[in-house]
């Protein structure tokens, strides 16, 4: 019962937070406000229930990840793929090894293989919380782009660390061939899983949209069950669970567009896992602020064991951390931005200073990171207590707080008035999907037209309306106008099912088009959606649903 109400009042405390944000329009993200009600439930008695580091991992992270992987922009991870890999695998390594050696250096009670669990905990960033800071400033589209792209692929490279780190705090040992042979399983086997179930879902799309054609519930739970699915038996072969659950939603991106196969089914799709996404990041920041006031509580312990008298040693390690890990990402963002995006003169070197400026910043870290750090062994291999936990939950969380603010603060003067070089609108391809499209749509019914009127007593009837539902395109053609055309009357069977077919003609050749590369999937999402919607209406699938 106790687990019961701690996950109601989780849900609470989120709610609590959206509504405290938009009604007193506070000028901070969501984040931190979910944070400091976080804090408020700690400092009256907490949940009272303890974290199990395990569960707490298995339950937020793929579902996070996959989603990542499924939703990124792929033609802008194919475009910015150099600089994605220079952040997202080098800057981790880079961080991981500088940032580790630097803590252990600064803080003598802090293990080698501890310090290097933190660094990798500290090396992801989190898109979510910067999209969330992102409205209340404009950030580039294509920043926005290389930033999640990083922070898809760092959370793989980061989390797979951070696994060799606490093996080897939690045994006391680490042997670097055997180390090395387990890093290639580890990476190999996870790929394989995520590729692997994600190829065998995609190729059971036909089977499951005719056997579960009126059961959205059914394809959705098949959805989301797929990232536990890579995650536990990756696992349960000693691979890298985030590394499947990351490239099982990526293998199903550069697969299709959708991961659902029916229109109905992505319309509900969409809305359960933005709920699943806005849930999970919203309780793990809850849980954030939730555990502040029980590790400052044992502040003096934890200083203690640093080897100092004062708590504000512990906010000088924090400090010293977060400008630690900022100017690391500010030197390696310098270098891969000017070797792959400045290297002509058009953008002024001043410009150029407050992209890589914005580009250090804008690494907020936050579910990610807490999520690991909290999943943190409580034991090593021999029982005793693992070395410096609380020490290093309470230097993360310090850092998740203190990135958040900065971003907050520093963003919207950054930003004001900078783009990134070559930055492309896709207007051009969209105008011209929805161009084919329509044509495709026109073929379509003129082709339904001829069957439906075969040896039919109504066939003079058939054409009339087909020429009524054409009309429609041939307007839009004419117009070149990719809108929707108005609240249509679906007058008959014969209409419904004719103009049906148009939007199926419609989103066929829109899928098309991505995977010949001449649109863009977040535009075609953008087109699929609206189709998805006037299919499900209008062929009363979401009555029958509801």
């Amino acid at each position: 019962m106790n687990l019961v109400l701690t996950i109601l009042a989780l849900l609470a405390a989120v709610l609590l937070a959206g509504v405290i944000e938009k009604a007193l329009r506070l000028p901070v993200p969501r984040p931190l406000v979910q944070v400091g009600i976080g804090v408020a439930i700690g400092a009256v008695g907490g949940f009272g229930v303890p974290l199990d580091p395990e569960v707490f991992f298995l339950l937020f992270l793929p579902p996070l990840l996959f989603l990542d992987g499924w939703r990124i922009p792929r033609e802008e991870v194919r475009r910015d793929t150099a600089p994605i890999l220079e952040l997202a695998l080098g800057l981790v390594a880079f961080t991981v090894l500088g940032l580790g050696g630097l803590m252990h250096w600064a803080i003598p009670s802090l293990p080698l293989p501890v310090a290097f669990a933190l660094a990798a905990v500290l090396a992801p960033t989190d898109p979510l919380a910067v999209s969330a800071i992102a409205k209340r400033v404009r950030i580039p589209r294509r920043m926005m782009s290389i930033l999640e792209g990083e922070a898809l692929l760092n959370d793989a490279s980061a989390l797979v660390c951070f696994r060799f780190a606490v093996a080897a705090a939690a045994s006391g040992g680490f042997h670097i061939g055997d180390a090395a042979l387990e890093f290639v399983w580890v990476v190999t086997g996870g790929a394989a899983v995520g590729v692997g179930l994600a190829w065998i879902a995609s190729r059971a799309r036909g089977w499951l949209s005719r056997a579960f054609a009126d059961d959205s519930g059914t394809l959705i739970l098949v959805s989301l069950l797929i990232p536990y699915a890579a995650y536990l038996l990756a696992v349960e072969i000693g691979a890298s669970g985030i590394l499947a659950a990351v490239l099982a939603g990526l293998t199903l991106n550069f697969l299709d567009t959708t991961a659902l196969p029916l229109a109905h089914a992505r319309l509900r799709g969409n809305l359960v896992w933005d709920m699943i996404a806005y849930t999970a990041n919203g309780v793990i920041f809850v849980l954030l602020g939730e555990q502040l006031p029980a590790i400052l509580g044992r502040a003096d312990t934890i200083v203690a064991y640093a080897g100092h008298e004062n708590p504000w040693w512990l906010a000088l390690y924090v400090l010293g951390v977060f400008l630690a890990l900022g100017a690391l990402r500010f030197a390696w963002v310098g270098v891969s931005l000017h070797l792959f995006l400045f290297r002509t003169k058009a953008t002024p070197p001043r410009a150029r200073l407050r992209l890589v400026t914005a580009m250090a910043v804008s690494g907020v870290r936050g579910a990610v990171t807490l999520a690991a750090v909290l999943g943190l062994p409580l034991l090593t291999e021999a029982g005793d207590a693992f070395p410096s936990r609380d020490l290093a939950i309470f230097i993360a969380m310090g850092v998740i707080v203190l990135s958040l603010v900065s971003a907050t603060a520093l963003l919207p003067r950054l930003l004001a008035g900078c783009e990134m070089p070559a930055e492309n609108a896709d207007t051009e391809a969209e105008d011209a999907a929805m161009l084919a499209a329509s044509k495709s749509a026109l073929a379509a019914v003129e082709r339904l037209q001829h069957v439906l009127a075969r040896d039919n007593p109504e066939a003079d009837r058939i054409f009339k309306v087909a020429a009524q539902v054409m009309e429609t395109y041939q307007h839009r053609i004419a117009r070149r106008d990719g809108g929707e055309d108005g609240d249509a009357r679906w007058a008959d069977g014969i209409e419904r099912e004719m103009r049906l077919a148009a939007l199926r003609a419609e989103r066929t050749e829109i899928l098309r088009r991505v995977r010949v590369r001449e649109l863009g999937s977040v535009t075609a999402r953008r087109l699929i959606d609206t189709l998805d919607l006037l299919e499900s209406r209008h062929s009363g699938q979401l009555r029958r649903d509801a």
